[in-house]
This record gives structure tokens, sequence and C-alpha cells, in this order.
């Protein structure tokens, strides 16, 4: 008794399957990739020799439509093959009732149909083409790709600055809806701040992304910038990011282990405003003191003057230009090869498609090590450290200028107690 199987994988949908996850001892196995070589052989072979058993995944995969897979599964069965679908209900000389053959053909045909679109789809990818469906806010359809739309961009990138320059999400959402009239969730606008269309790359549903593939209304500098404040602000409480005084969110007890939150309390008959950091939900008895919020901002701007450049000393600059320069170098070989394959087609090594396939791998291996590259803390920290550790830098700044630059280097303030006194560990994110 002889048993083979036949594979067949789309090289624009499909990954290779494991060809021993059978179940069977197989005699030989009959494999295509892209093209139905194999197929023929395979039909060559059940004329010269005898098959007794043809084992597939899916019919799909003996034809490219409906009449196709008829016509050779009419075929190998004739010449005595029984084929058996592992993922379908079907056996040859199986006795199966008409209407489950029905609805077997009903959903090869779906399933054919269903595959042409997401092929059509595929070789949009090879090309670099925009996806289908609606372009994004700010950009418009035209010559292939996305083009920015001068009537709708400003307001995208008026939106992006204003994340960058305050570090507010909800700030920036408020923001074009008092400027522009253009309302938008909190939602929509932290799917904008990580669209990377607006960055000049294409993202399809699989996931993969293809860099530089039309005009970007932020630049890649921008873009790591955001990626960081966003992920600073995942760290804080919940609305705090947004909050109007620069210590908000940043200040834990130490001894009850509780948020500290910024109250402001005033005099009956009196403008005069006082600032005070108490604790939220403190279970001692008596209660944790609330203290005076001017002082701690003070003891704040002493700790990291003197301890923030100490702090950046620390971190090892060496090993991290050694991961940079890896990353750069594998990019730039990456570049080469995609460089080369338009001489590769020339000589025939690589036929136009596996030239698309191998690029389209190619751009999506670069946007993936640019993407690693995006995310490491810039090579000028130890400057930007000696420049913050001034005084009179911080005394300068407003409380929403403060706020933004304390939480690019503080993970988290910590009040201290003992007894009625107190003091201060500040805790850098490196």
């Amino acid at each position: 008794m002889k048993i083979v199987v036949y594979i067949y994988t789309d090289p624009l949908l499909d990954t290779v399957p494991n060809q021993g996850d059978w179940g069977w001892e197989i005699d030989k196995i009959y494999e295509d990739l892209g093209k139905r070589t194999q197929l023929k052989q395979l039909l060559t072979d059940c004329q010269t020799e005898t098959i007794n058993y043809l084992l597939v995944h899916r019919l799909e995969e003996l034809g490219d439509n409906l009449a196709q897979i008829s016509d050779n599964l009419n075929q190998l069965e004739t010449m005595g093959v029984i084929v058996i679908a592992t993922q379908q209900p079907y056996t040859s000389n199986s006795s199966q009732i008409q209407t489950e053959m029905l609805e077997l053909l009903q959903e090869i045909q779906n399933q054919q149909r269903s595959r042409r679109i997401r092929q059509g789809h595929a070789r949009n990818r090879l090309e670099a083409l925009p996806p289908p469906g609606k372009s994004p806010y700010g950009y418009r359809r035209g010559q292939g790709k996305y083009i920015i739309d001068r009537t709708t961009s400003p307001v995208v990138k008026d939106f992006f600055e204003q994340f960058l320059l305050y570090g507010s999400l909800r700030a920036a959402v408020r923001f074009l809806s008092k400027k522009y009239g253009k309302n938008i969730s909190v939602t929509t606008g932290r799917r904008w701040l990580t669209n990377p269309v607006y960055r000049g790359d294409t993202t399809y549903q699989n996931s993969e992304i293809i860099s530089n593939t039309h005009a970007a209304i932020i630049s890649r500098a921008e873009a790591a910038q955001i990626d960081r404040l966003l992920r600073r602000n995942s760290r804080l409480p919940s609305r705090t990011a947004s909050a109007p005084r620069s210590l908000a969110g940043l200040v834990t007890c130490n001894q009850c282990q509780s948020q500290m939150i910024v109250t402001s309390v005033t005099q009956r008959h009196q403008d005069k405003e006082y600032l005070y950091l108490r604790a939220t939900d403190c279970p001692q008895q008596p209660k944790c003191r609330a203290i005076p919020y001017q002082v701690v901002l003070e003891k704040t701007i002493d700790h990291v003057c003197r301890d923030l450049p100490l702090a950046v000393a620390g971190i090892n600059f060496p090993q991290l230009d050694t991961i940079k320069n890896s990353l750069g170098d594998k990019i730039f070989r990456q570049e080469q090869i995609l460089q080369q394959l338009p001489t590769l087609i020339e000589t025939g090594i690589l036929d136009i498609e596996t030239a698309k396939l191998r690029a389209y791998k190619l751009r999506t291996e670069i946007s993936e090590l640019q993407a690693q590259l995006a995310i490491l803390p810039p090579v000028n920290l130890s400057s930007v450290a000696q420049a913050v550790s001034i005084p009179q830098f911080w005394l300068d700044l407003s409380e929403v200028e403060r706020r933004f630059y304390f939480r690019e280097f503080i993970q988290k303030i910590q009040i201290i107690r003992q007894n009625r006194e107190w003091y201060l560990q500040v805790i850098f994110i490196f």
C-alpha cells in the first residue's frame, strides 16, 4: 500500500506547513510553492505506478477554482486513488449524503472567493499600496499611495505638536476642539499618536509595517519622542498626565503606600490658595499628615539637581552605543540586499514575483529594526542632565513645563516619614 501527500502553499498568503504532521506512514510528499508543477507530476505518477491513498489538508489545494478542483479530483479517483482531506469531511468512496457534499462544494467555492480577495490584497502589499478602506484623517488617496491632504493635515500636525509640547493626550484633544472645532475622543487621539501612517509608514491587517511608503506628517525624531511620552504616561495614574500641577501622580507615601494627590485650601474672604499633598487612601490611625506642596516641589528640584547627573553617569553608554551600532549595521545590510534585487532579476536568478516577495520581507524587517532603534534613549542624555541640573532652569519654568520635564526623568517620589519629620527619596526611571 502506497500513501502520498500533496501540499500546496501560496507564498502570498500561507506559511509552509509541517510535513511530518499527518499521523500516517508517508511514502512520498509532493509539495508546490505558488505553482502546481508537483501536482502535475503527481497525476503523471498515478498513471505509471500504483498509489492507494492521497492525503491533502483541504480539497482547495487541488486547484485554483472549483472547476480545476473537480477535474483533478475526478482524475485521481478514476485512477483508483482514495483522496482523504484531513481538515474536511471528505474521503473518496465514502457514502456521503448529497446535502453534505453540496455543503462541502459551497464551502470550497466560498473559500476560493475569499482566497482571491486576500490574494489581491497581498499583491497590493507587495507593491506597498495602501490597504482598502477609508484614508486616515489628514491624508487622501492619489497616485497609488497616501497623499497629504492640505485641508485636514494642519489639524493633525497641531495635535502632534501640542502633545509633544505638554505631553498630555487629553489636553491635546481639548486643544483641537477649541481651535478647530474638531471633536475626537481620547481613544481616537491615542490611535493617531501610534498610527504608523502619520510617520510615513503603511501598516496592514497582518500587523506588518513597511517604512517610507508616503510623505510623513511627523518626523522620525518626533515619533520617537511621542512613543517615549506614551510609555512614560502609561506608568502614571489615570488622568494625571494632564493635571495642572507638576508633581501630580508622582508622589507616594512610603508609610501607608498610598498615592498622594494635590489638594487646594483657601481661607474665607481671601483669594490666596494653599496647596497640599494628601494621601488618598491612608489606612493609618491617625492618618498621615498632609504636606505643603511648595516645600515638596523645592526639595524635589534640589534632589534632581544633585542626583540626576550621578544617575545618568551610571548608565552604561558604551553598551547602549553597541546596541545602536548593531541595529544600524543590520539595517544597512538589509538595505544593501534590497538594492541588489533588480540586478538579480536582470540576471535571471530571481523572477519578478519572487523578488517582490523578498523585497516585501526585507522592508518589513527593516521597519522592525527601525522600531527597535527608535525606543532606545537619546545619546545626548548626559548633556541634557547637565543642563537641567541648574536650579534656575526649574524655577523659570511654568508648572506645565515642569510637569513635562519631571516625568522625563522621575519614576516616582516617595515621602519617607520619621515621626513628625519627613524627607524625600526621588527614584529616576533609569
